[in-house]
């Protein structure tokens, strides 16, 4: 039995042929997912050619940063104009974005057309899954989401390799320019295909409430992401940045009480369904950014691993979920929404506590399967929640309901990344602290993958004890993921066990 149905509360029509109204939504999610990796191996090439070493985390932490920001406005105007117009505006920034990246000349331009591609990725992300939302019926959309997922994960693993080929091969402006075509042959394929007829009525923008939104969490973000890098946790920036952030959030918070149309009404925070995958996608975010940073080090500088071989690490994630997402929709037309999520959750922490149980000298078999297994729960937690928050809305709420989830992922992928950052840095200072006193010289200041992965050091004692230290960092790390995996199946149990319309 179906947990939940629903009539749609406007007059709103929606034709299309959804094959390739799919294909182009995936084409679309393949681009962003690539942009956020592709880069990674490019970074050499980058600064040789535009200098400024020392700015070149900013080209990640801006994409991220404004696409995170953006995403609960695009999914406000969803329910207002439409997907395809929102939709049409995220393809055209990034692609504007693509094309200035590919022409930068220095590396403060890059970083300022990095986050004008992040401003179309805050669109896109949250309008392929609202439009999957309409186009497919509480059955189908698991499966649906799966593709999507699949291709989410294949382009993470694929991006570094691809972004090395253009770097070595031909040049790394190849990584930005490769866009145009991809995405102009998504906007042809949406154009044709998704047609959508929307009730025209006044609206009242919210002017002041997504000023305050994208404010307060750009300097939350952004004090999450440097805090620990750029300058310490409890430097008078870090606190500044910290402070302001809440003031323009509680300010926030009291324009949204009084908007007649907030841009992130408070009703989404009222009831439990929304706040359990709300809390659910922000364990998720985590989860994958601890999973993608750590993974890859522990495979090459702890086991041994070829680059190729952390890879196929990796890619076993990114199989077991769509598999999972695919198969989820059967099983929660038997049981449920929730406790669909909830063995999912359970999946994931089996397999975090088998990465967290994981010794110096594991085969790298193991690692495999105990990603695989997370890759299982990933599939069989996320796909379940975001269908049963969008089932229990109309369309006109479901672009905000959409948007709001997918924000969430993003916060907690800001700050998980911090956070585990944070583990495996306090980790390796105290280690290199403590080393003998003939290896702590040859240390000096390096990160002990320096020394492993790239062979900074050829004395054995050297590369034996960076060796121990970045596996005690990942150990301490992969603990902290089984932590938040159990947090996150605490998260689904707030969900209730049938998913009703709301009021």
């Amino acid at each position: 039995m179906v947990d939940a149905t629903f009539t749609p509360r406007t007059a709103v029509g929606l034709r299309s042929e959804r094959g390739p109204v799919l294909a182009s939504v995936m084409l679309t999610t393949g681009l962003v997912a690539l942009d956020s990796t592709i880069i990674a191996t490019a970074v050499p090439s980058v600064v040789r050619d535009l200098g400024g070493f020392s700015q070149f985390p900013w080209l990640f932490s801006v994409y991220l940063l404004t696409a995170a920001v953006t995403t609960p406005l695009y999914g406000k105007l969803a329910d207002v104009v439409g997907r395809r117009p929102v939709m049409f505006a995220g393809i055209a920034a990034f692609l504007v974005g693509s094309v200035l990246c590919g022409f930068a000349w220095s590396m403060l331009t890059l970083i300022v057309f990095r986050a004008v591609q992040g401003v179309g990725a805050g669109a896109i992300q949250p309008m392929s899954m609202t439009i999957i939302g309409d186009l497919y019926t509480v059955e189908e959309r698991a499966r649906v989401q799966g593709y999507v997922a699949g291709v989410w994960g294949v382009s993470s693993v694929i991006g570094p390799a691809i972004g090395g080929v253009f770097a070595d091969y031909l040049s790394w402006r190849w990584i930005f320019f490769v866009n145009i075509p991809v995405g102009l042959a998504a906007v042809w394929m949406l154009v044709r295909n998704l047609k959508e007829r929307v009730e025209r009525r006044q609206h009242r923008i919210d002017y002041l409430g997504a000023s305050l939104l994208v404010a307060g969490c750009t300097l939350l973000i952004l004090g999450t992401l440097e805090g620990g890098i750029t300058w310490a946790w409890t430097s008078v920036p870090s606190v500044a940045i910290f402070s302001g952030g809440a003031v323009l959030m509680v300010a926030f918070w009291f324009v949204e009480r009084r908007a007649a149309e907030p841009v992130l009404p408070l009703w989404v925070f009222r009831h439990r369904i929304l706040v359990g995958g709300n809390l659910v996608a922000l364990v998720v975010g985590a989860l994958l950014i601890g999973l993608t940073s750590f993974v890859p080090s522990f495979a090459q500088g702890v086991l041994g691993a070829s680059a190729v071989g952390a890879g196929f690490v990796v890619a076993a994630m990114s199989l077991g979920w769509p598999i999972a997402a695919t198969l989820s929709g059967q099983v929660y037309l038997r049981i449920g929404f929730r406790d669909t999520s909830l063995a999912g959750g359970a999946v994931i922490v089996a397999g975090s506590v088998m990465c967290a149980v994981l010794g110096r000298y594991t085969g790298i078999g193991w690692l495999t399967v105990a990603c695989f297994v997370i890759g299982v729960g990933l599939g069989l937690t996320s796909s379940p929640t975001l269908v049963a928050l969008q089932s229990v809305v109309g369309w006109d709420r479901r672009g905000v309901v959409t948007g709001t989830n997918m924000f969430f992922r993003s916060i907690g992928s800001a700050v998980g990344g911090a956070v585990f950052g944070a583990i495996a840095n306090t980790t390796l200072d105290r280690r290199f602290a403590a080393a003998p006193p003939g290896v702590r010289e040859r240390l000096g200041g390096a990160d002990a993958t320096d020394v492993v992965l790239k062979g900074k050091d050829t004395q054995p004692a050297v590369l034996e004890y960076a060796r121990g230290s970045l596996y005690a960092a990942t150990h301490h790390v992969f603990i902290a993921l089984a932590c938040v995996a159990v947090l996150g199946a605490g998260a689904v149990l707030l969900m209730p066990r049938r998913a009703t319309p709301l009021p």
